[in-house]
C-alpha cells in the first residue's frame, strides 16, 4: 500500500485560542480523522468499509440524542471498480518508460475492462488502427471508438491534466462503457507520444459493479412540533481506495459530515421549536443516488441544507439555491452577515439538486475540498477554522429560518 503525502491527523483544537468552541471543534476533528482512517477503505458505496462507516455514524448520531434509521437501497450499473492497478509502459526511440498510475496516467471511465496488458504501436486516427493504440487529440469520442474497434484497434489514449499537487483525481461514475480500452495520459506524455510515436503496453482493469448502499437518517427530539421542518444533509461516501493507494476522503466529505452532526448538536441544545432531521447520504460519488432515493420521502414543507465540503474556506462559501428557496436563501444571507462568512453564488452539483428536483426548498453549500478525490485529501488539510465557520453558518441559518417562520405565523 503506497503511503499518501500529508498523512497526518487533523490538528487538534488549541483551547487557549478557541475557548468555548474547543469541545465542538475537537468532536468534529475526531469525526474527520475516524472517517478518513484505513478501516473504512475510502468509504466507497457498497464496500465493507462503506457499510462500516454507516454503522459508525449511526452510533455517533445516537450518542448525540437522535433516533436513527438505516435505509438500504440498491445502486445498479453506475459504479466503476478498479480491480487491479493499471499499468502503462511507453517505449520511444531511446528507452522504455514506466508511467505512474494517477500521476502520469489513469483509467478513463469509458474504458472496457482490460485485465492483462496488451502491446501495440501508437498511431493517429488517420492511420491504420489494426493492432494499435490510437492517440486522440480531442478527447474521447464514442463514434470514433466504435469505428476503431471494428477495424481492430487495441485501445485509445486521451490527454488529461493534473491538480495542483500533481494528481489525477479519481472518479467512479461517468460515461457508459465503450467498446475499447481507454487510458488518460498526462498532457506532457501525450505530447511526447504525438511527437515520437513508439509503442505502448497497457492494462485497464476497470469493471462496472452493482452495490447495496445505505443512507443514515437521524431524527432529533425538539421542543414543540408546530415549527418548521429542517433537514440537514451531507454525503459520507467517498470514491474508495485503489488496490495500492489510499483515498482518505477527509474533505469530501468527512468534513461536511462532521459539521452537520455538530450543527445538529448545537441546535438541539438551544431547544428551538422546530423539527430537525439529518440525512447522511450514500452514493453521492456514484451519481447522487442516496439523495435521489431519499428526496421522495421528505415532507414537502421541509427545507434542505446540504453541506458538501467544509475543509478550506478561502474567499467565500459557494452557494446554490433551487426549488421554493427564497425564504431559506434570505435566512442564509442573514446568517452569512451575522457570522462573517462571505457567500458567493456558484454551481454546487451535489445532493441538494436531487431535493430541489423533488420540489423542496434546497440550498447547497461548499467550503473547499483540498486534495479533492486524490491520496492527498488527508485530515491534516481540513482547516479547523473552516469547520467552525461551517457550523456557525448552518446553525445561524436554521435559527433565522425558524425565527422567520414564527414571525409569519403571528
Amino acid at each position: 500500500m503506497t503511503t499518501a503525502p500529508h498523512a497526518g491527523s487533523a490538528t487538534p483544537a488549541d483551547p487557549a485560542l478557541l475557548s468555548d468552541e474547543s469541545p465542538a471543534l475537537n468532536r468534529m476533528l475526531a469525526i474527520v480523522n475516524r472517517l478518513a482512517a484505513a478501516e473504512f477503505t475510502g468509504r466507497r458505496t457498497g464496500t465493507p468499509g462503506g457499510h462500516a462507516a454507516a454503522a459508525w455514524l449511526a452510533q455517533q448520531l445516537r450518542q448525540a440524542g437522535a433516533t436513527v434509521t438505516l435505509d438500504p437501497f440498491p445502486v445498479r450499473g453506475s459504479i466503476r471498480e478498479l480491480h487491479a492497478t493499471p499499468h502503462l509502459r511507453y517505449t520511444d526511440t531511446t528507452r522504455t518508460h514506466a508511467l505512474i498510475h494517477r500521476r502520469d496516467f489513469c483509467e478513463h471511465l469509458a474504458t472496457t475492462d482490460l485485465p492483462q496488458p496488451v502491446t501495440g504501436p501508437i498511431t493517429r486516427p488517420e492511420d491504420d488502427p489494426r493492432g494499435a493504440w490510437i492517440l486522440l487529440d480531442d478527447g474521447y469520442d464514442l463514434t470514433l471508438a466504435q469505428a476503431a474497434a471494428k477495424h481492430g484497434a487495441l485501445g485509445l489514449l486521451v490527454s488529461r491534466g493534473t491538480d495542483a499537487d500533481g494528481w489525477m483525481p479519481k472518479m467512479i461514475a461517468g460515461p457508459a462503457t465503450g467498446p475499447l480500452p481507454v487510458l488518460a495520459v498526462h498532457t506532457d506524455w501525450h505530447h511526447r507520444m504525438r511527437a515520437s510515436r513508439g509503442q505502448i503496453t497497457a492494462s485497464a482493469p476497470l469493471r462496472t459493479v452493482d452495490a447495496e448502499a445505505v443512507n443514515v437518517y437521524a431524527t432529533f427530539a425538539t421542543v414543540g412540533r408546530s415549527g418548521p421542518k429542517v433537514l440537514l444533509t451531507a454525503h459520507y461516501d467517498g470514491v474508495g481506495d485503489d488496490p495500492e493507494q489510499r483515498f482518505p476522503a477527509a474533505a469530501d466529505n468527512a468534513s461536511g459530515v462532521a459539521a452537520v452532526i455538530e450543527t445538529a448538536r448545537q441546535l438541539i441544545a438551544d431547544h428551538t421549536a422546530f423539527t430537525l432531521t439529518v440525512a447522511l447520504l450514500d452514493a453521492e460519488e456514484a451519481g447522487a443516488h442516496g439523495s435521489a432515493h431519499h428526496a421522495p420521502q421528505v415532507p414537502e414543507d421541509t427545507i434542505v441544507i446540504n453541506l458538501d465540503g467544509a475543509a478550506a474556506l478561502h474567499e467565500a462559501a459557494a452557494v446554490e439555491a433551487a426549488g421554493p428557496a427564497h425564504a431559506l436563501l434570505a435566512a442564509l444571507d442573514r446568517a452569512g452577515r451575522d457570522t462573517g462568512v462571505p457567500l458567493r453564488g456558484q454551481a454546487m452539483p451535489s445532493d441538494n439538486r436531487r431535493y430541489a428536483a423533488a420540489g423542496l426548498a434546497a440550498v447547497g453549500i461548499g467550503m473547499g475540498m483540498p486534495g479533492y478525490q486524490t491520496p492527498a485529501e488527508t485530515p491534516d488539510r481540513v482547516q479547523p477554522a473552516t469547520l467552525l465557520a461551517a457550523t456557525r453558518l448552518l446553525t445561524a441559518t436554521v435559527k433565522h429560518h425558524v425565527a422567520g417562520h414564527e414571525s409569519s405565523q403571528r
